[in-house]
């Protein structure tokens, strides 16, 4: 009996780690990343989107979009208007993500040529 209750709170546990991680690895990617910063300041369009988060092709920013909408980071808002007009504005729980978000930036920024410069010291030691 006492092993069956490990069993239950070990599956428990399992479960409330996986839902953390799920939620972590969905915030912290870079697209997504990129996207929270943009719409942290007000709505903006598929287009401004796919122009200021370098790199993204139109099928990445499109999957993104929906996950971040799913999850309650982002609110998609379609205009009827030919064509259409669509702007995605982040959530309260997306503009506190982004208040956490602006001192891990700062940091990566103020310490990304000390990375570049041990990385290259790594990599000429390195067998």
């Amino acid at each position: 009996m006492v092993q069956r209750n490990i069993d239950v709170s070990e599956q428990v546990n399992d479960l409330t780690a996986c839902t953390v991680l799920q939620v972590l690895e969905r915030v912290s990617g870079k697209w997504a990343i990129g996207i929270l910063i943009e719409t942290a300041h007000g709505p903006v369009r598929f287009t401004e989107l796919e122009r200021a988060v370098k790199g993204i092709s139109r099928r990445m920013l499109t999957l993104t979009l929906r996950n971040l909408e799913r999850d309650g980071l982002l609110v998609r808002t379609v205009y009827p208007t030919v064509p259409p007009k669509v702007e995605y504005t982040a959530t309260d729980m997306a503009r506190e993500l982004y208040e956490l978000l602006v001192p891990l930036t700062s940091w990566a920024e103020r310490h990304r040529a000390a990375i570049a410069d041990a990385r290259a010291a790594y990599d000429r030691t390195a067998p």
